[in-house]
Parts: C-alpha cells; sequence; structure tokens
C-alpha cells in the first residue's frame, strides 16, 4: 500500500485550469482517469487525511503510485478526453457500464448498392442506419415481416442474392411481393434505394404524413373503382398500423427523445434507457455497474451519457435527453451533446406532465433492474470470494490471488506447437488480456521445455515493462523475442506483459510446474506463486512438493482452476488448429514475389485451377489482366518447383506403379 504524500505534487506545480488527469499504479498502468474545471483544486483533494476520504477514493489512492495531468482550454475539451483515456486505458477505479453490444438492433445497410434490412449485433458500422436496441430478435423479426408487405427491400444475405442474381430467379420472398427483386432487374439500383429510405423514414416515426397518404390513394383507387388497388392499400394501412401498434404511444408524435433514469446502492448503480422516436418507445436498454469510485447519481448520470454518445453523431443523438439528475456542472455536457448532433440538444430533469409520468416508469425499470442483478449476482459472488480463499488456504498463499494467468501448450503430433495465456481476475475471464505464442526455440514435441519457453518469455516482458517504470533493475535475459504482438507505448496503455499475477497455473503435473518455476527463478522473480493441475486426476502439482495437493472434489476452489485451466485448453486449441488451417490453404502461388492475392485470384480465375496453371506457357499466363513477362516467369517457375514427381512406370507392361513398388 502506496502513502499518497510519497507521490504528491509539489505546492505550486498543479495549474489552475481545466484538464484531465490519471493515477498510475506501482506497475504504471493506469487506474483512474478524471477531469476537472480545476486541476489544482480537484488533484489537492486527493492528499488530504486519509481518514477524511470516501472509502473508495483512499483506496485509489493508496494503490496509486504517481499521478499527471493534461491542460487543455475548455471543460468541452476535457469532457473528450476523459471518455477517449477511459475508453483507451480501461481504468480499474473507474465506473464502466457493462457494454450492451448483445442487444439487437434492426439495421439497414445503406453503405450498400442494394440495401439489405437484417438484424445486427455488435459494434455499430459507418453507412449503417440503426434502429432500436430491441429486447428480441424475434420482435424485429416480427416489425419486419410487417413492413415487407409495403416496403419490398432486400432482405437476404449476399451469397442468396448473388445465387439468385446468377440462375435468374429470385427467392420466396420475391414471389410472394415481400421482396422488390433487385437480384432480378424488377427494380433499378435507384428505386430499390428510394424504398430503402421510406423503409427508414417509416422507422423513424415519420409515420402519419405516409398513413395519410395511403390512405388518400386508397379513397381514390376506391372513387375510380379500383377496388383490387384499394383493398391492396387497405391491407398495408393494416400492416403499418399493427406494424406501429408494436410500440406503445407515449408522448407527442413529433417527440424524439431518450430518458434515462438510475437505481443505486452504496455498491452498484443500475441505468435504464427508454429511446422514444416519433412519440413511441422504440427501444430499451439498461446496464449495471460496480460503483469502484465516489460518484453521485449526477456522475453516474453523465457516465451514461458518455457510454450512450461517445461514439455517435448526427440524429442517433437525440434533440431531448430527460435525466434524474444534471451533471454538475451542465453546460460542457450539454455543448459536448450539441457538438455530436449538430444541432441543439435539451439537456433537462421532466418536471411534469406525460414525460415526468414516463420516467417515473424508466426509474421503476431501473430499480427493478438492480433488484433483479443484486439477486444473481449474491451468490455468484459469494462463490468466487470462497474459490479464492480455497485456492490461497491449499497453496499457503498470504492472500487470494486476485489475478491468475494460466499457460497450456497444444500441438498436432509435434507440428504447429503453440502456447495460450489466459487471465482470470476476481474469479473472471478477462479476455482482452489473453495471449498466444509460437515455440521458436526448437522443433518438435517437448511440453516441458516449452513451458520453459512461454513462462520465460512472458515474465522477460514483464522485467522489461517495469524496468522503465523503473521498479526493477536486471540485466537483459538473451532469448526468444515475444509472439507476433502489435505496438506497445509507454503512456499505461494495456500492455502485453506488464501486469504481474500472483499465481500462475499450468496446464499438467510435477514436470511442467518445475518448468515455470525453473523459468521464474532464472529471472529471479520469487513473488509470484506456481501450480499445475493434471488432467487425469485433477491433482493440484506444486513445484517443490512429491505428492500432489488433492482438494475435494466439491471444491469451489478446484471448479475455478479446471475453469482456468479449460479455458486455456480451449484457447490453445483455436490457435493451433487456426495455424493448421492457413498452412493447409497454402498455394504454390504464394511463393511467387510481389504477386499479390488480387492477381492470384485473377490468374486462378482465368485457368480455373492449379494444376491447368501449371500446364499453361509463359504467354497462355501474360493474357491473364495485370500479369506482365517478368510475373509469369516468376510463376510458371514456382510451380514447376511445385509440381508433383511424374509416377513411375513398368516398361514392359505399361502399368504405372505408386510409391511402394521398385
Amino acid at each position: 500500500m502506496a502513502d499518497p504524500s510519497s507521490y504528491r505534487p509539489k505546492p505550486g506545480q498543479i495549474p489552475d485550469s481545466p484538464g484531465v488527469y490519471r493515477f498510475r499504479d506501482e506497475h504504471g498502468r493506469v487506474i483512474y482517469v478524471g477531469k476537472a474545471k480545476s486541476l489544482r483544486q480537484r488533484l489537492s483533494s486527493y492528499f488530504q487525511d486519509l481518514a477524511g476520504l470516501h472509502p473508495r477514493t483512499r483506496t485509489m489512492v493508496t494503490t496509486a503510485a504517481s499521478v499527471e495531468w493534461t491542460v487543455v482550454a475548455t471543460e468541452v475539451e476535457a469532457l473528450q478526453l476523459e471518455y477517449s483515456w477511459i475508453k483507451e486505458y480501461d481504468p480499474r477505479f473507474n465506473v464502466k457500464y457493462r457494454d450492451d453490444k448483445s442487444y439487437p438492433y434492426l439495421a439497414v445497410t445503406l453503405n450498400e448498392e442494394f440495401p439489405r434490412v437484417q438484424v445486427m449485433r455488435g459494434a455499430k458500422k459507418k453507412g449503417v442506419r440503426y434502429f432500436g436496441p430491441y429486447a428480441h430478435a424475434w420482435a424485429i423479426r416480427e416489425t419486419v415481416d410487417l413492413m415487407l408487405r409495403v416496403f419490398p427491400v432486400r432482405t437476404c444475405s449476399a451469397g442468396v442474392f448473388k445465387r439468385s442474381a446468377q440462375i435468374g430467379r429470385p427467392c420466396l420472398l420475391g414471389y410472394i411481393g415481400k421482396c422488390s427483386a433487385p437480384c432480378v432487374g424488377r427494380v433499378s439500383p435507384e428505386e430499390h434505394r428510394e424504398l430503402a429510405e421510406e423503409f427508414c423514414d417509416f422507422m423513424a416515426g415519420r409515420t402519419g404524413a405516409y398513413l395519410r397518404r395511403l390512405e388518400r390513394h386508397m379513397q381514390e383507387a376506391a372513387e375510380e373503382m379500383e377496388y383490387e388497388k384499394a383493398a391492396r392499400l387497405r391491407d398495408d394501412i393494416g400492416a403499418l398500423r399493427r406494424a406501429m401498434e408494436k410500440n406503445a404511444v407515449v408522448l407527442a408524435d413529433a417527440t424524439d427523445a431518450d430518458l434515462i433514469a438510475v437505481a443505486e446502492d452504496e455498491l452498484e448503480a443500475a441505468v435504464q434507457i427508454f429511446h422514444v422516436r416519433g412519440g413511441r418507445v422504440r427501444g430499451q436498454r439498461g446496464w449495471v455497474t460496480d460503483k469502484v469510485e465516489a460518484v453521485d447519481t449526477a456522475g453516474l448520470v453523465e457516465h451514461a451519457l458518455q457510454q450512450l454518445y461517445g461514439e455517435e453523431q448526427g440524429d442517433a443523438v437525440p434533440k431531448e435527453v430527460l435525466v434524474p439528475a444534471l451533471p454538475d456542472p451542465v453546460e460542457p455536457v450539454a455543448e459536448w451533446l450539441t457538438a455530436r448532433r449538430g444541432s441543439r440538444v435539451d439537456l433537462r430533469i421532466p418536471q411534469r406532465g406525460d414525460k415526468k409520468d414516463l420516467m417515473a416508469t424508466v426509474q421503476r425499470n431501473a430499480q427493478q433492474a438492480l433488484a433483479l442483478h443484486k439477486t444473481k449476482r449474491a451468490s455468484d459472488l459469494t462463490t468466487r470470494s470462497r474459490a479464492l480463499e480455497e485456492i490461497a488456504e491449499a497453496l499457503g498463499l498470504d492472500s487470494a490471488p486476485l489475478r491468475v494467468e494460466c499457460f497450456d501448450i497444444s500441438h498436432l503430433q509435434g507440428q504447429d506447437v503453440v502456447a495460450s495465456m489466459v487471465v482470470f481476475e476476481d474469479g473472471l475471464a478477462r479476455k482482452s488480456e489473453y495471449r498466444r505464442f509460437q515455440i521458436k526455440s526448437f522443433e518438435g514435441q517437448d511440453d516441458v521445455r516449452s513451458m520453459h519457453e512461454v513462462v520465460s518469455r512472458r515474465f522477460r516482458r514483464y522485467l522489461r515493462e517495469s524496468q522503465k517504470t523503473g521498479e526493477w533493475t536486471v540485466e537483459e535475459a538473451d532469448g526468444p523475442e515475444e509472439d507476433t504482438a502489435g505496438p506497445r507505448d509507454d503512456n499505461g496503455r494495456p500492455k502485453r506483459f506488464a501486469y504481474p499475477p500472483q499465481l500462475v497455473v499450468v496446464d499438467g503435473g510435477r514436470p511442467q510446474v518445475q518448468a515455470a518455476r525453473r523459468a521464474l527463478d532464472e529471472l529471479g522473480i520469487a513473488d509470484v506463486a506456481v501450480c499445475g493441475l493434471a488432467k487425469r486426476l485433477e491433482e493440484v502439482w506444486l513445484p517443490d512438493e512429491e505428492d500432489p495437493v488433492v482438494l475435494p472434489r466439491t471444491s469451489e476452489g478446484l471448479y475455478l482452476l479446471q475453469r482456468v485451466r479449460d479455458e486455456a485448453h480451449r484457447f490453445a486449441i483455436a490457435y493451433q488448429r487456426g495455424k493448421r488451417a492457413k498452412t493447409m490453404k497454402a498455394s504454390p502461388l504464394d511463393a511467387v514475389a510481389g504477386l499479390g492475392d488480387s492477381r492470384k485470384q485473377a490468374l486462378l480465375k482465368h485457368f480455373g485451377s492449379v494444376k491447368k496453371l501449371r500446364a499453361a506457357t509463359v504467354e497462355q499466363i501474360c493474357e491473364v489482366p495485370g500479369v506482365g513477362r517478368k510475373t509469369a516467369l516468376a510463376v510458371a517457375a514456382a510451380l514447376a518447383e511445385s509440381a508433383p514427381p511424374a509416377p513411375a512406370v513398368n516398361m514392359a507392361t505399361g502399368e504405372i506403379l505408386d510409391g511402394s513398388e521398385g
């Protein structure tokens, strides 16, 4: 536990201006990001008597080992920079709402030549129009099924679309009138796009004018005695009204607003959001978060606004945002929302009328979500805590291992040897910190030697990162480099190996455990415990013990170790299979320098197969667009080198012999 006075900035060193600050721990990892109208006043508040701090703030400042700040010109810039850094560094002491990427959206792919209506989950893509989120995917499909009668927009996948275009025959939806069949040219790309845009307008809430237009056309058809057309329009209007009835009418037709409510206790908070478009509730979602920092309702609202609109632009930010409490100060947040929308956004607390009544409904949903979450989590949190305590007791550790890393080796008969590292924190998988390795120091199968190499590489990287912060002073160890990794930086972003575990688990018995322990000893690391879990009898092996530790079959600690081991095994197998698949897909054309994927595909498309390409002359290869004579010569040479040997022939009988005979 650090003493905050050891890293407290000197008097007068902190500027009295807006800015964003970062607290780092002893390993250089950013653990908290905050913003302030006055950096001097805000940071000074962290360095008062510890007894006067909120318990969570006290934990944060005693975990930190340094603080730094960045000055900005305005509070709006501070808000933007704070959001960016929280997304980038994932600090452990900031409130982070759990991601809602599992919610399904109704999406229209306006970025395609023939826009497609479909259900989408995950991160939003540029050029795609989204509606929702919805609670269930089937609710989207029911709505779309009703609307396709009026807006017969394409819903098929790219493969089905291409297939229909090739055979000149539309799919079933084209025959029953629920698709305009652009695949076979029934409508032009422009006409189909107009249909998709009308679909989007209707889903966005501009329903009244469209329905009135359909009703007028229906009456005109009836007056002209075109009764079939009038009946079809009548059915279209009915379908659209049924689609609209699936969304409750709550506010005036022109209302576009998001309503945000918060339910909280000392430890957790639940946020619920209702999306109202055209006066109807078009979507609902919510999050639950741990209150790892001292934050009030206004602060939770501010974090929710950042989460909701940090990646949004234009109409995705509504004209009106209704909240239970206003951020302090409110002006920078309102200005930030206005900039994201491109026009004024009204951020306020509803005081009376229908909006206040609807806010009460959203609040009840938030309270129910928090109660349900606490009911589900109570046993889960207790179980995880008990499992970590049982592991600490069984292995003789001083405290529960809050961070556990597990290593596994995978190969196929000694080929494509790879390893995995998975990370569990507080008993939960932290998939963003999983790592993969290729075994580089030798060929063949040797699990013990492989385990030594992988553990050495992981902790050698840790020592290198620690040297940069001045925590360690060791000589650079020789050995293979780390696995193929992306760029790393010195600014506290999550690095591949910069944060040490309290416990290393290896998949295997005593030999693998001793190899891992030896790797740590060679690097001078003595404060990381090591154990192994053998599959056959699920025994826990320690490096210096002759006999294994046997945990009861009903032990939560054993169950957690099994989960960690099985996850490492799954991750290693997936990597090994991926490498093998890439190897199997290798082509003789890969050996031709300067031949890119597009020209490879052009060659194969022109000749039909590698076999026919191998039989072609240099002049024939030159006929392929984009392939010059120099490249054609290189292709011919590469294919000649990789040609299979000619079969042996019995000259007396003419019989083709296989490789096992003379």
